[in-house]
């Protein structure tokens, strides 16, 4: 049986780059080559390049998504999308496999803008009933009214950037002091920005995958920052504790994965995500949903992944045998 051509797709535009290329590589290096001919492909503002095995370089095709290397040209069958942030994550690489009718690892164009999108998802999901912190947003040219944002939301607060990941353009707000130059910090990463009361409670992390024919809730992760939050040193320097299977109590361990199902049905999502939530007296409120979650060495989900007994090339693989069967 041929081996299908399976393109892992990692960098990007955003400030998660180096990231994504960690994450990508570590796609790359687990997938079965049993199974697939793999090709890890770079994404960068100025180009679009690709690698097999042999360290045979391609270019690829914005045009139809091909590998081209002289007289060689090699048609991806399937997709491994490992970019986190734009153009991989807010559904614009999505659009074009879609056109081009490539299946691919990730969530649908639209559910992959929605998401991406932390206001507007959120809005969402209240409207069904998920639990989330008290909020207010500002777009870009918007007057700044700091008695409103303080009625509201309260202090403290957090400041997000509304389309960024791994933490980039999040910032503590503890008095009004910090408010505006919080504000004024998250506009430099995204034009949108989000401002949601801080609840205090255990913060949980837990990934959701369709694969054997069902939905699957893997095991859920609590998180201990040595920080104020988890932010980026946090997450990928080893400042945070990460308690894989979570030590909870029963009630939150049901609820989370309640309104973790609960979520990917309605939104209609697919392949992979990670939701993140703080638990507040038994109840999870929703952060935010990721939905190309990291795969570094210090990543969450190869951690969930392995607390389930499951090595990281099957799990890959299960994600790349559902992606094939919804083409």
């Amino acid at each position: 049986m041929r081996k299908k051509k399976v393109g892992v797709v990692c960098g990007g535009f955003s400030s998660e780059f180096e990231i994504s290329i960690q994450s990508g590589k570590t796609v790359f290096l687990n997938l079965d080559r049993n199974l697939y001919e793999v090709y890890l492909i770079t994404i960068r503002p100025d180009s679009w390049t690709a690698i097999d095995d042999n360290k045979t370089t391609f270019e690829v095709s914005k045009a139809d998504f091909s590998l081209i290397n002289k007289d060689i040209n090699v048609n991806i069958d399937v997709v491994f999308n490992s970019i986190h942030g734009a153009p991989g994550e807010n559904g614009q690489l999505a659009a074009l496999w879609e056109l081009l009718n490539i299946p691919f690892s990730s969530c649908d164009s639209y559910n992959a803008a929605l998401t991406f999108n932390k206001r507007d998802c959120l809005s969402v999901l209240r409207g069904w009933g998920v639990p989330t912190a008290k909020n207010f947003t500002l777009d870009e040219g918007d007057p700044i009214n700091l008695i409103k944002i303080e009625k509201i939301v309260g202090l403290p607060c957090f400041v997000k950037a509304n389309r960024a990941g791994s933490s980039f353009g999040v910032y503590l707000v503890n008095s009004k002091s910090e408010l505006k130059p919080a504000i004024m910090n998250a506009f430099k990463e995204d034009c949108q920005i989000l401002i949601e009361s801080a609840l205090v409670g255990r913060e949980v992390s837990v990934g959701v995958a369709e694969f054997n024919n069902k939905i699957n809730v893997l095991p859920i992760t609590e998180i201990i920052s040595e920080n104020d939050f988890f932010d980026y040193a946090a997450k990928y320097e080893g400042k945070a504790q990460e308690i894989t299977p979570a030590k909870i109590a029963e009630p939150s361990k049901i609820e989370v994965e309640k309104w973790s199902r609960l979520i990917y049905k309605k939104l209609g999502l697919k392949g992979l995500i990670r939701s993140e939530f703080i638990i507040v007296d038994d109840i999870p409120h929703l952060l935010e949903i990721n939905s190309v979650p990291g795969m570094t060495s210090k990543s969450i989900i190869p951690q969930q992944v392995s607390a389930m007994g499951i090595e990281l090339s099957d799990f890959f693989n299960y994600l790349l045998q559902t992606a094939l069967k919804q083409e």
